[in-house]
């Protein structure tokens, strides 16, 4: 193979070039024969020096291989950057993609479409479960599956090939899945595509390995408005009733905590009595769903059977509400783990003849008291934690009377009493 250079925008820097004659304005050809083979002399532009000691230069060989195949090899090198070589088979795209790929490289472009080149979708899941899943607390196990569906469906893909279209239908796909209470949800897609949508941030931002994050312009399903379903005065004490009668020492005292806080189950079922302070009324929440820590007031009925229960409290756990230990295959006994109230909460609902309720309505329900009892949606949104506003709207409804009660205690201070 006999080689020759040429400047990224015309004339050769030195080599050979067969069956050539140019005269170019940055350089001359010349042709000679040598032992049967033709080459030419070349004349080194004056540019190319300066570009090489500004840092820079690009530069192109002309390659003929033994079958007489001509292409073009590019090399473009920048100072502080590693070389970058390509082939084509013509000139222009080859000065082209000098031109280009230079550009892309000052502008911090060029190394990101690379990593996209040769990285694939699975392999930027992966990193993203080693390295940032860990750090996402409970969270962690939710997103691990969620993210898996990714992997089976896109993991084969180069980034590259990571397109809005391609997780469109991938989207779609899963949307049509069945599940055991029928077709998927749209907020269980929504959530989905968030996960998704994460490690792709995290890809653009911190890894370079994309230059945008592809799921921005993919649609997300209409989630429909949350569901608000609370227990009537009258609901309420029957479900009361039935839980003290239960044969469960613990679930009177759970579904009244849940009731007078607003926690979630598993938020109320793991508390440890360090995080309990009686004496300041309050109730400590480490680790919640936004990761935030929380503070419970503790007041009335839930205050009271507290304060009764510390006093027969387990002396082998810190737990409010412990599970029965298990033992292990080798005899020695396991951890001692939260109880589980949901079979024992279902046989209340029964009793008291509630139906299309659940545990996690317990919190509606608190909201719902907030609001009919004139709590503003700010004022909801910190005890039950939420972070916007967005959450709690759906109790904005239960607080008209309260705000219509407002507006005429102002009308009436500014305009007198009226009619």
């Amino acid at each position: 193979v006999k080689g020759v250079k040429t400047g990224l925008f015309g004339g050769v820097q030195g080599g050979t070039l067969l069956g050539e004659n140019r005269n170019r304005h940055n350089g001359v050809a010349a042709r000679k024969v040598c032992g049967g083979r033709s080459s030419a002399a070349v004349a080194a532009p004056s540019n190319t020096t300066q570009h090489q000691r500004a840092g820079h230069m690009a530069d192109i060989r002309k390659r003929t291989s033994r079958t007489g195949a001509t292409s073009y090899q590019v090399r473009v090198r920048l100072r502080g950057y590693p070389q970058q070589t390509a082939t084509f088979e013509r000139l222009t795209d080859a000065r082209k993609w000098a031109t280009q790929t230079e550009a892309a490289i000052r502008e911090g472009r060029h190394f990101q479409h690379a990593e996209a080149k040769k990285r694939t979708v699975a392999e930027m899941i992966d990193r993203y479960t080693q390295d940032v899943l860990p750090t996402k607390g409970k969270q962690k196990y939710t997103q691990g599956h969620q993210l898996d569906y990714w992997r089976t469906e896109l993991g084969p893909y180069l980034l590259t090939d990571l397109t809005p279209d391609r997780i469109a239908k991938a989207r779609d796909k899963f949307a049509k899945s069945k599940t055991l209470r029928g077709t998927m949800q749209p907020a269980t897609v929504v959530r989905y595509l968030a996960a998704l949508s994460h490690v792709c941030t995290v890809a653009v931002k911190e890894w370079g390995w994309l230059d945008d994050n592809p799921c921005r312009k993919v649609t997300k399903p209409k989630e429909p408005r949350g569901r608000v379903r609370f227990l009537s005065d009258d609901e309420r004490t029957r479900l009361l009733d039935a839980c003290r009668q239960s044969s469960n020492p613990f679930l009177y005292t759970a579904v009244v905590l849940s009731l007078s806080t607003g926690a979630r189950r598993m938020e109320i079922m793991s508390l440890t009595w360090p995080q309990v302070d009686l004496e300041r009324r309050a109730a400590v929440l480490h680790d919640t769903k936004n990761g935030e820590r929380r503070v419970l007031p503790l007041a009335g009925p839930a205050l009271s059977l507290l304060r009764e229960r510390a006093k027969t409290r387990a002396k082998d756990t810190d737990l409010l509400f412990p599970g029965n230990t298990r033992r292990k295959a080798d005899g020695t006994l396991g951890e001692i783990k939260p109880v589980d109230l949901v079979f024992a909460f279902q046989n209340a609902m029964k009793e008291a003849g509630i139906e299309n309720f659940r545990w996690h309505d317990l919190r509606h329900s608190a909201a719902s008291y907030l609001a009919m009892n004139g709590a503003s949606l700010a004022e909801i949104a910190e005890v039950l934690g939420h972070k916007t506003l967005a959450m709690v709207k759906r109790y904005a409804h239960m607080s008209e009377p309260h705000t219509a009660g407002v507006v005429e205690r102002m009308n009436k201070a500014i305009f007198g009493e009226g009619e």
